[in-house]
């Protein structure tokens, strides 16, 4: 009976683990509903305001935004590293730190240091990284505001000449099951070309042509970071649920598995009382 109370036990405690599994999807597709919708709406806008800053340097002459594209002999380069504050997201983290220490690899024999938005990140490649900087409180308030802070604490760094470049890595979200880590070159701006074929004179500019890309430069980097901690963000949410819905799944199939085992043993066990007593009754008839 020791053991049918032990196999009892083990189905009590995979029934727990499979509640809170199913309650854990059930909020991450909650969460991820509304983390979609942002970075669905967020995407066009982030477009265009590139198209639009493509679209006006084609035609820019002279040095206007250098301080943003000049393209420094690489020496020393910035890795920021978007991941989440909670873990039990499959290999939502994994990926991302895995291709953080791919680029630090890859600038080897450079000063490498990361620029951490997440808590899990920050873990664990401050162990074999320098991780200059820890944001994950941003995650706590998800506002355009915040990571704007954020974007120009970057910026700084790389017009100051503290980095030579400052490359983005996260998780780009495609659906929920879905997810496709991405670097992106945040600084310095690459070289910016334009199909399109527009004279100057189809526009009026108020103010200045230059005065407008000055402008637009900052707040790009701003959406470009934002659009990026955004894709993260929904990517976190996607992956905790498609990773939750599958430990259901397979603690389902456990507890099934176990409560087979349970009613073999039980029935193996009421066999051998029967034959104990039956074997008993012929002794003493015999």
């Amino acid at each position: 009976m020791a053991n049918l109370k032990e196999i009892r036990n083990r189905i009590t405690s995979v029934s727990s683990t499979m509640q809170i599994t199913s309650a854990m999807k059930m909020v991450s597709a909650a969460k991820l509903k509304k983390a979609q919708d942002a970075i669905t709406a967020m995407r066009p806008y982030a477009e265009k305001l590139t198209e639009l800053l493509q679209s006006l340097s084609a035609t820019l002459e002279g040095g206007t935004g250098e301080e943003f594209t000049t393209q420094r002999e690489i020496k020393k380069v910035l890795l920021v590293v978007v991941t989440s504050n909670r873990g039990l997201a499959g290999a939502f983290n994994t990926n991302a730190i895995k291709e953080a220490k791919s680029r630090a690899a890859y600038y080897a024999g450079k000063q490498v240091d990361i620029f951490a938005i997440g808590k899990k990140g920050n873990d664990i490649l401050s162990k074999t990284n320098t991780v200059i900087e820890n944001q994950s409180p941003v995650f706590d308030d998800l506002t355009f505001d915040n990571v704007a802070a954020i974007a120009d604490t970057l910026t700084q760094k790389f017009v100051s000449g503290e980095y030579d470049r400052i490359e983005l890595i996260y998780n780009q979200f495609k659906n929920a099951a879905t997810q496709i880590v991405k670097t992106e070159q945040f600084l310095p701006l690459a070289p910016v070309k334009s199909d399109l074929n527009v004279a100057a004179a189809d526009y009026i500019f108020e103010p200045s042509k230059e005065e407008i890309v000055l402008t637009l430069i900052p707040k790009s980097l701003k959406t470009q970071l934002y659009k990026g901690i955004r894709d993260s963000f929904a990517s976190e949410h996607g992956a905790r649920m498609t990773a939750m819905h599958k430990a259901t799944d397979n603690a389902t199939e456990l507890r099934n598995q176990l409560k087979l085992t349970y009613n073999k043993a039980r029935q193996a066990a009421i066999t051998n009382e029967i034959l104990e007593i039956v074997g008993g009754a012929e002794a003493l008839n015999g």
